[in-house]
């Protein structure tokens, strides 16, 4: 495992402040158009830069093949209702309250890991570190 450097840092900083930020966006968004519009427009302008890697690493894109029903059911399901689901969510809380709630998939996940799986157990370091970063969501948020 590599050390990180200050550039990790950095781009981690501004993932967190691009991510934070998206719910904030997509509140102001729902004064101008629904969460059917929101959902399709964060998953079109998703999409475009993907293709786009795709296409100049010539990677093959899976999800063109006979099995393609799959592969958009799994796009549905992970992408397409989630967006949706926040979007209509989002017009009904203050956008700090989603940040919040959403900034809880990291200790669902760690909760859901440690029972599910057998290497990602439970351990004080990975605690320590969601409880820090869930706090630090809660302490940005109500500043």
């Amino acid at each position: 495992m590599k050390q990180p450097k200050l550039l990790d840092y950095v781009l981690l900083t501004v993932l967190a402040l691009i991510w934070a930020s998206a719910f904030f966006n997509i509140k102001i968004a729902t004064y101008s158009f629904g969460p059917v519009t929101i959902a399709f427009l964060r998953v079109f302008f998703g999409a475009i830069p993907v293709l786009l890697l795709c296409y100049f690493k010539k990677i093959k894109i899976e999800a063109f093949s006979k099995d393609w029903h799959w592969f958009a059911m799994i796009g549905f399901i992970n992408l397409v209702a989630p967006f949706f689901l926040i979007a209509y969510g989002v017009k009904s809380v203050q956008s700090n309250l989603a940040a919040i709630l959403m900034s809880t998939t990291p200790l669902s996940s760690t909760i859901l890991g440690h029972f599910y799986t057998k290497n990602e157990k439970f351990n004080f370091i990975k605690t320590i570190g969601i409880l820090i970063g869930f706090s630090g969501i809660v302490f940005f948020i109500f500043r």
